[in-house]
């Protein structure tokens, strides 16, 4: 394959011949030793995309269009990844290759959350493909990655949201610190957030002089993450005031209490 390779290079087809004379075989082979030896990925696109204009319907076009969505990626051109991948899907649902092309489409998202600050929108769809990749071919060699990076984006949301709350938080904003921190313990309880933002409720609870709430903020914190070192910040926060960690009140913190204690939460 090597040799074939390293012969259709020595033929001519520098970047403005003609591919017509050429098998689908010989441009494909063209196309990956152009992909495994140049510097930029995209220079391979070419002949994935003649081999689609030339030998439409065949194996090798199929081939050459799973091919153009990772040399897209690889180049983090990730909207053209995304369609390439997206089209693949469409066209071939069931091939062996659509969990490879679902796992490059739900990339093009997720490789690009770098930061916490940045548009969640990017994150919400990596959330959405990563679990489209997850539930439909769940026997694939790509599933556990994808619950590896699902895990990791969704555990960014909740990074954002603490984000937020402590910036109010800082500025004695005690309402709205505590409706992000909510957020975070309703819709992100499995993330590693879940115990600072239960501290963090104790806190703005404190603050507002809502003791009932931020008792069973700590008793919540306590059942279920008695050995972090956020529920001896609680708990020493109570202690300072007289209180102690239990649950209190009906609030929507009692219910969260209510299931943590029949193991419904968490």
């Amino acid at each position: 394959m090597v040799v074939a390779a390293l012969s259709a290079c020595n033929r001519n087809t520098g970047p403005d011949e003609s591919l017509d004379a050429f098998s689908a075989e010989e441009i494909f082979q063209r196309g990956e030793y152009e992909l495994e030896t140049s510097r930029r990925s995209a220079s391979s696109l070419r002949y994935f995309q003649e081999i689609e204009r030339l030998y439409p319907y065949t194996e090798w076009s199929r081939r050459a269009l799973i091919m153009q969505a990772y040399a897209h990626h690889r180049a983090r051109e990730y909207e053209e990844s995304r369609a390439a991948a997206q089209r693949f899907l469409d066209t071939y649902p069931t091939d062996e290759d659509a969990p490879y092309a679902a796992y490059l489409l739900a990339l093009s998202f997720y490789d690009q959350i770098d930061e916490v600050g940045r548009d969640q929108g990017l994150t919400f769809q990596a959330l959405q493909h990563l679990r489209r990749l997850i539930e439909q071919y769940p026997d694939t060699d790509y599933t556990r990655s994808a619950i590896l990076k699902f895990e990791l984006a969704f555990d960014h949301l909740a990074a954002k949201e603490m984000e937020i709350g402590r910036y109010y938080l800082r500025r004695g904003n005690f309402n709205a610190a505590v409706n992000r921190f909510r957020v975070v313990v309703e819709d992100f309880q499995t993330s590693t957030h879940t115990p600072e933002a239960l501290h963090r409720l104790v806190e703005s609870y404190l603050s507002l002089g809502l003791r009932d709430e931020a008792q069973t903020a700590a008793a919540i914190l306590g059942y279920n993450f008695e050995a972090n070192p956020f529920y001896q910040d609680s708990f020493r926060l109570l202690g300072g005031q007289g209180l102690q960690p239990e649950a209190r009140g009906e609030g929507w913190l009692r219910s969260i209490y209510r299931q943590a204690v029949r193991g419904d939460w968490i």
